[in-house]
């Protein structure tokens, strides 16, 4: 759990001891909460006293040739609990043809849920589907105003993915697009199941493969914050395979930093 393949990296023994608990414990999510039981889940959460994590979180580093990542676990056990059934109450998916994407001029489901937030006039567009960001929830302004805490950087734009189980997934893609402030990492904030997340090379893809570089592979964990720094999207595509043992779902956020007067046109498959 947590291991960084290529880097050697380990984290620390209590950040490992807490991912190897909050994988256990997730297990008993249900696939999408009633709004009932997320209403009694948070009430009984809001009574206990808050956990905050610790300041500063202890990072890992990750690092390769061209990739400069750092990873941690930004929520506690409780507390990423809590925040995982306020999604599932508050966010909105995209449905009908906004939920697909144009490829050679058909419209195709994606296989995931997906949906987009951020400040006002924001437009996220992707293989012929133009959709207008809706405005921030509480709990979508808590998780990124605590990233900025931790990071020192501000964000106008979410991408929310939901993997209802392993069979969801996502394909290669970067996070490059020229609508983005390239100063600003893509911080990926995980709640729910427990995911591999690989990243490979651009030099090794297609079918001429022109370098020999390892891919690394992350396993991002209930309650984790991976930043994606500068220039890694110019370099490595990112992939959340297909794992068919996973049963329970899985929430991902990335916040972003558009540039005002700009509109997204992130593409995805």
């Amino acid at each position: 759990v947590g291991t960084y393949l290529d880097t050697g990296a380990r984290m620390s023994k209590r950040a490992a001891v807490s991912v190897r608990k909050n994988r256990v414990e997730m297990e008993a999510l249900p696939h999408q909460c009633t709004k009932e039981m997320c209403e009694d889940i948070i009430k009984d959460t809001d009574e206990d006293a808050e956990e905050e994590f610790p300041q500063p979180i202890p990072w890992q580093k990750i690092e390769a040739e061209g990739l400069d990542c750092d990873y941690s676990l930004l929520f506690s056990k409780v507390e990423a609990d809590r925040i995982f059934y306020q999604l599932e109450d508050e966010v909105e998916y995209f449905t009908g043809d906004e939920a697909k994407v144009q490829v050679f001029g058909k419209l195709h489901s994606v296989p995931r849920q997906q949906a987009t937030y951020g400040d006002e006039g924001l437009m996220y567009s992707f293989s012929g589907v133009h959709l207008l960001a809706r405005p921030w929830t509480p709990t979508l302004e808590y998780v990124r105003d605590a990233v900025t805490n931790v990071t020192g950087q501000t964000f106008n734009f979410v991408l929310i993915n939901r993997y209802k189980d392993g069979l969801d997934h996502i394909g290669e893609h970067r996070d490059d697009e020229r609508e983005l402030d390239t100063t600003c990492p893509i911080a990926s904030v995980s709640f729910g199941a427990a995911r591999d997340f690989i990243f490979r090379h651009s030099d090794v893809r297609g079918g001429q493969k022109k370098r020999k570089i390892k891919p690394v592979k992350l396993e991002l964990a209930h309650g984790s914050l991976l930043l994606m720094n500068p220039p890694t999207n110019t370099y490595w595509y990112h992939s959340l395979p297909v794992r068919k043992k996973v049963k329970i779902p899985r929430i991902n956020l990335t916040f972003r930093r558009i540039v005002q007067g700009h509109k997204s046109t992130i593409k995805r498959e």
